[in-house]
């Protein structure tokens, strides 16, 4: 089969807010989410900045008798999928809950529980460990417990690609769909922000302010040293075209294409050469059967990392290098942070953009590292057919994914 892929309904728990309305209004009008964090102490730390998720009331998307069981990130992706499911019209029932699935891309998973646990076990021993937090130490608990909270039994899967988790989930969920493998996936990526994890980032300067200067997340700027660690969730609801049509839903886009490559490196590195960046997406626009003239928008990966953010801009310098074939670009990471599965929340905020016609500013960026046709500080009105997302990870996994917009 070769169905065409559409999304029909998205769904975010995000440090710009819950539910798609908040967060794009606040995103198009250049909010940030990042600022002192508050659920933990940072005095011992030299980085003191987050990009929260604030304002999250789980009971209100989640019934009381699985909730008592779930783990943070669990609550926010089950969360996220309702309103993804909700948003798209459609209805899980016994009719067709066996065609309905999830693949779901998660990097560090519930670091706070798995702290909790190992605390517990060296301190006081086996014994004494609660038997509700062993499955949420797993990385696949989310997406375990949104299905069991949505009442789905079909696909169930987690991919685990670092920062590139949530966009690789999204290419595999797009090709089950494509060939019929499944009816309806929810699909997308969800982390979070701990203590612990804070800490391992922070010992081996992972973030900002790692080259010195001022705290803050600067993607693609010639100031930028380091990304601002965030949380959330972000799902999408995805189906076949003729699926989504057969029962009436307006589709925010399709999913055009996608393309994977790898090009090795340090594992907590990127690679100097920027070959693999090229590669998944000139594979990505083989796959649309488009040309990078065709591309209206892309929403890079850059976080304000000094080798992830250069390394971006030269691949994209090389592939849009035409007069006539310069997209504009722009990164949310500035206003929502690096959350390692952000991809499910930027490829939604990518399908809004499609629907909306408006791209996001990138905020923190100042003073490019590349001529490049960046959208800064304010948002941008602009006609967009295709859209790129990229996702890349540190030890080089490179993932893009083009989005196309749908005639009425």
């Amino acid at each position: 089969m070769n169905e065409r892929v559409v999304i029909s309904g998205v769904g975010m728990v995000t440090p710009l807010g819950v539910g798609k309305d908040v967060f794009s209004q606040r995103l198009f009008r250049g909010d940030s989410g990042i600022s002192p964090i508050t659920s933990f102490d940072t005095s011992r730390f030299i980085s003191r900045l987050g990009a929260e998720v604030r304002g999250f009331i789980p009971k209100d998307f989640i019934s009381v008798k699985n909730l008592r069981r779930m783990d943070r990130i669990s609550c926010m992706t089950a969360a996220s999928a309702r309103m993804a499911v909700e948003d798209a019209g459609f209805k899980i029932d016994a009719s067709n809950r066996d065609r309905v699935g999830i693949v779901l891309g998660v990097s560090y998973g519930s670091t706070d529980v798995a702290t909790q646990f190992a605390g517990i076990l060296f301190t006081e021993g086996p014994a004494m460990a609660s038997p509700i937090l062993v499955p949420n130490t797993v990385i696949n608990a989310p997406a375990g417990h949104t299905s069991i909270e949505l009442g789905f039994r079909g696909i169930n899967s987690t991919v685990n690609h670092r920062e590139a988790s949530a966009e690789t989930a999204i290419a595999y969920a797009a090709a089950e769909i494509k060939n019929g493998r499944a009816d309806v996936l929810l699909t997308g990526g969800a982390d979070i922000l701990s203590e612990f994890f804070f800490e391992i980032l922070t010992h081996f300067r992972a973030v900002s302010p790692a080259n010195g200067g001022a705290e803050g997340a600067r993607p693609f700027d010639s100031l930028r040293n380091g990304p601002v660690i965030g949380e959330g969730a972000g799902v999408l609801c995805i189906e076949s075209l003729v699926h989504a049509r057969s029962r009436g839903a307006r589709p925010y886009c399709e999913i055009a294409g996608w393309g994977l490559s790898s090009s090795p490196s340090s594992p907590t590195d990127w690679p100097s050469d920027p070959g693999g960046p090229i590669l998944a997406m000139t594979r990505a626009l083989e796959s649309a059967n488009i040309t990078s003239g065709d591309i209206d928008y892309i929403s890079a990966s850059a976080n304000g990392g000094r080798n992830l953010d250069r390394l971006e801009a030269e691949a994209l310098s090389a592939i849009f290098s035409a007069e006539n074939q310069k997209p504009f670009i722009s990164s949310i990471k500035g206003a929502v942070g690096e959350s390692f599965s952000s991809g499910g929340i930027r490829t939604a905020a990518m399908a809004i953009s499609i629907r909306e016609q408006t791209i996001p500013p990138t905020l923190g960026l100042e003073n490019p590292i590349k001529p490049l046709p960046f959208i800064l500080n304010i948002k941008k009105e602009a006609k967009i057919n295709y859209g790129l997302v990229n996702g890349f990870s540190s030890g080089g996994t490179f993932v893009s994914i083009i989005l196309k917009r749908i005639d009425e």
